[in-house]
């Protein structure tokens, strides 16, 4: 499926386009590399990350290993530097465990807002002047 990162549903959280959060590995979804909720808004892979062995780690202590490699996904594991669109629900739990990543706000979905307050997502960014 290809989704067009400019339709106005895929703004980020500071109400811009959407910008791409990795292509290696390739990230989201619909693997675009971008963190698509896609034309209906289903998809919920919202957050991009900038992955941790500490975040790796704890992902993994509560049964979502994103280190490990799937050939059969296509999904080569993460490593510690890996940008990533990560399951919304998935950075809100590990929030509050205080094992949140740190994110890109002009890389993730507006969407999260629906689950996330802004202020955490602030308090996490790495893109912010």
């Amino acid at each position: 499926m290809n989704v067009r990162i400019e339709d106005p549903a895929e703004l980020n959280v500071l109400g811009e386009p959407l910008q791409p959060c990795s292509h290696d590995p390739l990230t989201g979804y619909f693997r675009n590399g971008h963190c698509s909720a896609g034309p209906d808004g289903g998809a919920v892979h919202l957050v991009c990350i900038a992955a941790t062995d500490e975040f790796l780690g704890y992902s993994a202590s509560v049964g979502n290993d994103l280190s490990t490699p799937r050939p059969e996904f296509n999904f080569p594991g993460l490593v510690a530097g890996n940008r990533w669109c990560l399951v919304a629900a998935r950075w809100a739990q590990a929030h509050n465990a205080g094992k949140a990543p740190r994110v890109y706000l002009r890389s993730t979905n507006k969407r999260v807002l629906d689950l996330i307050p802004f202020e955490f997502l602030k308090a996490c960014a790495l893109d912010l002047n």
